[in-house]
């Protein structure tokens, strides 16, 4: 799916290779980027992704993490203000991906990754709120359901039947068992000792002092308090280290660097 929500993505902006190309003397980030040389583009995207996740849920999953990943090296949830105008890395390297926190990782692994990227503990839990929606794959939970002990024991054996020790590295287990809703059923099951990945239930292990405890006890029943601060953590994901103006490119596949 993230390879679909990829081609969808590629299809739409280098569709706008053009428009950007007339945007680029602007210098910043702005949500009213294409307004002029394309009132249009936004209400086409809009439209053209609602379709696609009607047709396939986990589209939304996916292009969740399409914006963390890109950001973070170079479906009745809330809406914000996108801004636009951020252009492509002239270079392009897979072991940049090393720089994204894992699903194994600690709390402390967690914040301290955040903070390099200037993200804060808020936008920590709020932005881990957004598996609540989508599927993962077995080889990124198996060591949690098999060897940790901040794990319900009921749960664990639920997802050893279909991740075994050995084999099915790609077998698909929900995030959450609500996992086509963007909801607050993830924050729930971390305080139940459910959290599918070990990075997940690290920001709820019950500890008196936790700095994550408190927030996510709040958004597991709030979901007004989690979606503002989703938001305004997404907002501030999107504005880590930007190309702006005539810095970076514009691909003519955004797959790829230009030739």
């Amino acid at each position: 799916m993230a390879y679909y929500s990829r081609r969808l993505f590629c299809f739409l902006l280098c569709n706008m290779v053009a428009l950007a190309f007339i945007a680029s003397s602007h210098a910043n980030l702005s949500p009213t980027f294409y307004d002029k040389v394309c009132p249009q583009a936004l209400p086409t995207i809009k439209k053209t992704v609602e379709a696609a996740v009607k047709k396939e849920s986990r589209m939304g999953a996916s292009l969740l993490r399409l914006h963390f990943h890109d950001c973070f090296v170079h479906l009745g949830g809330p809406t914000w203000q996108v801004q636009l105008g951020r252009r492509d890395s002239s270079s392009a390297y897979a072991n940049e991906t090393t720089d994204l926190p894992g699903p194994a990782s600690n709390l402390s692994a967690l914040i301290t990754n955040f903070n390099k990227h200037g993200l804060n503990v808020r936008d920590l839990v709020a932005l881990s709120g957004g598996h609540t929606i989508g599927l993962a794959r077995c080889t990124t939970f198996r060591s949690h359901i098999y060897n940790d002990i901040n794990i319900h024991p009921s749960f664990a054996r639920n997802r050893q039947a279909i991740c075994p020790q050995s084999g099915g590295d790609n077998n698909l287990a929900p995030l959450d068992h609500t996992a086509s809703l963007f909801d607050t059923v993830y924050f729930k099951n971390l305080l139940k000792r459910k959290g599918l990945l070990h990075s997940d239930q690290e920001l709820f292990n019950g500890a008196a002092g936790s700095t994550t405890n408190s927030l996510v006890k709040t958004y597991s029943s709030n979901f007004g308090a989690f979606a503002s601060d989703f938001a305004n953590s997404m907002i501030k994901m999107g504005n880590i280290r930007p190309l702006t103006g005539k810095q970076g490119q514009v691909r003519v596949n955004c797959r790829k660097v230009n030739s």
